[in-house]
C-alpha cells in the first residue's frame, strides 16, 4: 500500500460519511413533515473482504505466484433504502395529505436513533480526516529524507 492509497482511502471516508451526516440531517429536519419515511445510508466495502473472499484472493495469489494478498480497504456510498417502519396514524381531515378516511401518517423517523447515527458518522468522518492528515504527514517526511 502506498502513500497515494491512503490518500485515496481517507478521500473515501471523508465523502461517504460526509453523505452520512447530511442523511441524519435531511431525516432529522423532516421528522414533523407528514408522510416522509426515514432514509438509510447503504455503505458497503470496497472489497471483498469476507473468509471467502480472501480464500479466493489467496488462492490466485499465494498459490500461484507465492505472496500474500493485500486488502487496501475502502468504504463506498452503494445508495440509500427507506425505513419499512410506518408512521402514527393521526386522525386530521383537515389536512391537505389525509387520506380519504382523514389520517395523516406522521413521520418514523426517531430523534434518538438520528442523533445516534450522526454521532458514528461523525466519529467516522474524524477519523477519515486523521487518516489523511497522517499521509500528508508521512508524504512531507519522505519529501524531507529526499533532501
Amino acid at each position: 500500500m502506498g502513500i497515494m492509497d491512503s490518500f485515496e482511502i481517507g478521500r473515501e471516508g471523508v465523502s461517504v460519511h460526509g453523505k452520512r451526516l447530511e442523511i441524519a440531517a435531511k431525516n432529522i429536519a423532516n421528522m414533523d413533515t407528514p408522510n416522509y419515511v426515514r432514509k438509510i445510508p447503504v455503505l458497503n466495502a470496497t472489497e471483498d473482504i469476507s473468509f471467502h473472499g480472501l480464500l479466493n484472493t489467496m488462492k490466485e495469489d499465494v498459490f500461484g505466484v507465492g505472496t500474500i494478498p493485500f486488502l487496501s480497504g475502502g468504504v463506498k456510498f452503494s445508495g440509500l433504502v427507506e425505513d419499512p417502519t410506518e408512521g402514527e396514524k393521526i386522525y386530521r381531515p383537515g389536512h391537505p395529505d389525509a387520506d380519504e378516511y382523514g389520517y395523516i401518517r406522521t413521520s418514523n423517523v426517531n430523534p434518538m436513533v438520528e442523533i445516534g447515527d450522526a454521532v458514528l458518522a461523525n466519529r467516522a468522518y474524524e477519523a477519515s480526516l486523521s487518516v489523511l492528515s497522517i499521509a500528508k504527514t508521512m508524504a512531507n517526511r519522505a519529501i524531507e529524507i529526499g533532501k
